[in-house]
């Protein structure tokens, strides 16, 4: 978003906290919404992603507990299966229609950026056992051209309910490699959702890709990553998993990613939205909850010298 008054609003997410399918609450107890949003109000951040539907509650329970919190929902993961047979993807349009309601709810509070449904892709299974893609997994010709036909139909609902969407490059899905991405923003007209990390994960740039696509990014998941991890990821039997579980993910400045230019470049450039903190983590105990928390309060003091 670059048109009219300039604003950056920093926002954490679910994820964060090991707050996703990947979770292991068979190991810990994770925490629920309420803990979420106090958690993230207290660190400092002015938004929260979704997470899971319902997590945050709905309609008046969502809007109170993100005002009692001082925040506002950024957006949130709505993935869906593009590449699947008809049938599968018409039901998968139906809950996107229900979790359109959840937005429409936040963004009718009134809040100073509206929230962007993040559209992205499931990904197969071919794509799960291959993070970092492949040349020889990128979708071709007309099944292409069904990919991104269909990403039209998901915005086109999206609009119809007043909000913009904005698409999600993601490790194990068919938009994850800068190659994807290039094809993506070339046979779409919806904005992308920049993600530093999963961009590493992918083989990018994070400077160089963004100053690329600058354009089109109408969102931002601002996030660490370590390829050598990855590489070691890679190896496991279940490597999507292991990508997460090694963590992968790390906090702001632990990784490869050079924050200080991604950001000053963000600011100089005059980008308008949200910026989302992620660091995508599976807790196995207590203590790694704790450290979660711990290291999304750094995460918003790294950034402070941008945004107070």
């Amino acid at each position: 978003m670059r048109k009219g008054t300039r604003v950056i609003r920093i926002a954490n997410a679910p994820v964060s906290y090991g707050v996703f399918e990947l979770a292991r609450p068979d190991l810990v107890a994770l925490p629920d919404g309420e803990e979420l949003a106090a958690w993230i109000g207290e660190a400092g951040y002015q938004g929260i992603d979704l997470g899971p539907v319902g997590l945050l509650g709905r309609g008046e329970e969502l809007v109170d507990r993100l005002r009692r919190h001082g925040l506002e929902l950024a957006g949130g993961w709505v993935d869906l299966p593009f590449t699947a047979d008809q049938e599968t993807f018409d039901a998968a349009l139906a809950g996107l229609d229900d979790t359109l309601d959840v937005f429409v709810a936040a963004a009718e509070a009134g809040p100073a950026l509206a929230p962007l449904p993040t559209l992205a892709d499931a990904g197969s299974a071919e794509r799960r056992a291959r993070p970092g893609g492949a040349p020889e997994l990128m979708l071709q010709g007309a099944d292409w051209d069904r990919f991104a036909a269909r990403v039209g139909i998901a915005a086109q609902r999206v609009r119809a309910r007043g909000l913009e969407p904005t698409f999600h490059h993601h490790a194990c899905t068919h938009v994850e490699t800068p190659a994807e991405v290039d094809a993506f923003l070339a046979s779409t007209d919806v904005g992308l959702t920049f993600d530093s990390g999963h961009l590493l994960i992918g083989g990018g740039d994070p400077l160089a890709d963004y100053r690329r696509w600058k354009d089109r990014i109408n969102h931002l998941h601002l996030k660490d990553a370590r390829t050598r991890v990855l590489a070691e990821a890679m190896e496991a039997d279940d490597p999507m998993r292991s990508v997460w579980e090694k963590r992968v993910f790390v906090a702001l400045g632990e990784g490869d990613l050079d924050m200080d230019a991604l950001v000053q470049e963000i600011v100089d450039d005059g980008y308008s939205g949200w910026l989302v903190v992620e660091q995508d983590v599976v807790p196995r105990s207590i203590e790694e909850i704790d450290r979660a928390r711990t290291d999304q309060v750094a995460n918003r003091e790294a950034l402070r010298r941008w945004f107070a």
